[in-house]
């Protein structure tokens, strides 16, 4: 089996409600080492990475902040993802808000185009995270990767984005929220989007291994983002965007299972995890759980307690 990689992104710089920095401790606290080792993949753990100190061009969007330092959490992140790969490893980042993704999956395009590989992504998210530096009316760059990733422009101030990664290799799946210039730019592109109309309707199952299939055919690589508020809010608090409507447990189990019988996913971001938001780490463990289920434990292996 591979080895894992942990690399903490204790990034908070992309939102403005503060918290996400203790994620990648919580992840720790919670077993996710343990979790992935008990299926048999040797652990490193890399520990929390610095963000370095850069210097950011004046944003032409007044409400956009933090520029600075998530251009550094990219610039970091991107490295390190791309050595993490380059050792054979799958890594994961653990977060820290969704901005990290502008580094982590630069990192993954990177590596695989050097390997002359196509990257494909799958995004877990109640959001799409489609917009702009310019178009962002909250400044919040956690809401931008995906239009980064798939070579928006407005991205002027990051580096060029390694290898745009083409609308038909990028999935988003379990979205529910989505603003109205998010809406407009979308349309003018090619994603397949998996809203939780499309879920409820057809199912977890059919538009994942689709889409599966695809990546499968391609011989591709798949970075997956998985968003804590991908889940239902009612079994994963811990996140400072709530979306009522998402994935249940057994959903989002299935899920992971069934990304761990494809045998593709190469790289995973985790994140915005909020611990000062949790109900006694309810959100932690739940995470921590799916990781284990992406590692190949399935459901009738967890124990239950004597009756």
């Amino acid at each position: 089996m591979p080895k894992t990689i942990l690399i903490g992104a204790p990034i908070d710089a992309g939102q403005k409600r503060p918290g996400c920095l203790m994620g990648p401790a919580a992840y720790r606290v919670a077993g996710l080492a343990q979790a992935i080792s008990g299926q048999g993949h040797v652990v490193q753990d890399w520990g929390d990475l610095s963000c370095p100190v850069v210097e950011a061009p004046a944003c032409p969007n007044p409400a956009v902040h933090s520029l600075a330092e998530v251009l550094g959490w990219t610039e970091i992140l991107a490295d390190k993802v791309d050595d993490a790969l380059s050792e054979g490893a799958m890594p994961i980042i653990l977060g820290g808000d969704h901005s990290l993704a502008l580094g982590s999956v630069s990192g993954a395009a990177t590596h695989a185009r050097r390997n002359g590989r196509p990257l494909f992504l799958l995004w877990l998210d109640a959001h799409s995270d489609f917009h702009t530096p310019l178009s962002t009316t909250s400044g919040n760059l956690h809401g931008t990767p995906v239009a980064y990733i798939a070579g928006r422009s407005g991205f002027e101030a990051f580096a060029p984005f390694p290898a745009p990664i083409p609308a038909d290799r990028i999935c988003l799946y379990g979205i529910r929220s989505v603003d109205p210039a998010e809406h407009a730019a979308l349309l003018e592109h090619d994603i397949a989007i998996n809203d939780m109309r499309v879920l409820d309707e057809h199912g977890v199952v059919a538009p994942l291994r689709a889409f599966l299939e695809k990546v499968r055919r391609a011989g591709g690589m798949l970075h997956v983002s998985l968003d804590v508020d991908f889940l239902d809010p009612a079994i994963a608090p811990a996140v400072g965007t709530t979306v009522p409507g998402g994935t249940t447990f057994r959903e989002a189990h299935l899920v992971m299972e069934l990304l761990h019988e494809s045998g593709l996913v190469t790289s995973l971001d985790l994140v915005e995890l909020n611990p000062f938001l949790d109900d006694r780490g309810m959100t932690a463990r739940l995470m921590v759980d799916l990781v284990g289920s992406l590692m190949g434990r399935k459901v009738f292996d967890r124990p239950t307690r004597a009756k």
